[in-house]
């Protein structure tokens, strides 16, 4: 089993994720597995990558599986790639991982 801690960051103000999204999937999905080789949590929303609509539902869909407001989870960089890091404000690395590790399939 891969360890996706290492696509997890803890700042001082929360814990940065780094994301492989898949834009314009058939269902959502986070997580949707661990891509080994970019060290990214997967994540599929069914938005597609036009004007934000994509990264509304990436933040929506991550506050809906953790049960946290849509205010404490920023894109801080990669907005307009796949590929992106994900500040989740308030939580712990070792928690985000709990609750990461009970939610991946």
């Amino acid at each position: 089993m891969p360890d996706i801690a290492d696509a997890l960051v803890e700042e001082r103000n929360g814990t940065i994720v780094s994301i492989d999204v898949t834009a314009g999937a058939r269902a959502e999905l986070f997580p949707a597995g661990y891509n080994e080789w970019r060290k990214a949590i997967i994540c599929r929303v069914t938005a597609h990558a036009i004007e934000g609509k994509a990264n509304k539902a990436i933040i929506a869909l991550i506050a809906d599986t953790f049960d946290l407001p849509a205010a404490s989870i920023t894109i801080q960089s990669g907005a307009t790639s796949s590929q992106k890091r994900v500040l989740i404000a308030g939580i712990a690395k070792n928690d985000l991982l709990f609750l990461l590790n009970s939610h991946i399939k």
